[in-house]
């Protein structure tokens, strides 16, 4: 059960005190679609100023949507294709200070200004990757990468 924890004004205070509480609510027993929808949900409270939060899951040389919070997204995503596919193919972080400025951004959600895009690699296979969307520009910094990465560790570690 997750327990509504206060949050904290300090960015690297409140990642720390949401890696503290992952731990009290992803469980080995979990089924990967519990993990990640509960996950998604948990950024979505967690992370301020994100209009969307979810994952693309690998399937047949393509990212496929899976559990989010947000709008209503894109179904498909050919890898090499807009942030999240370009993120997959090269199992690299990826920080987009402002979409309209890369080339082939996908835009699922008119109102996405800046996106950060954490690959999910298990047992050296790519999974998958975790896309947040922000409406404000240069929303995601290297706090957000080191710690965001950290998240994905947790649930690869626990879960996956």
């Amino acid at each position: 059960m997750f327990i509504q924890v206060k949050k904290s004004n300090d960015k690297t205070k409140n990642y720390l005190i949401m890696l503290d509480s992952l731990e009290h609510f992803l469980y080995e027993k979990d089924t990967e679609v519990t993990a990640l929808s509960n996950l998604s949900a948990f950024l979505n409270y967690f992370l301020d100023d994100i209009n969307w939060v979810g994952f693309y899951l690998y399937n047949n040389d393509k990212l496929v949507l899976g559990p989010f919070q947000g709008l209503p997204a894109c179904t498909e995503i050919k890898l090499g294709n807009g942030v999240c596919g370009n993120s997959a193919k090269e199992r690299i972080t990826y920080i987009v200070n402002d979409v309209n400025t890369f080339p082939g951004h996908i835009a699922c959600d008119s109102n996405s200004s800046s996106e950060i895009v954490i690959p999910i690699v298990v047992n050296n296979q790519l999974y998958g990757v975790l896309d947040i969307d922000s409406p404000i520009k240069n929303r995601f910094d290297q706090i957000d990468k080191e710690y965001l990465e950290k998240v994905i560790d947790k649930l690869v570690d626990i879960v996956l």
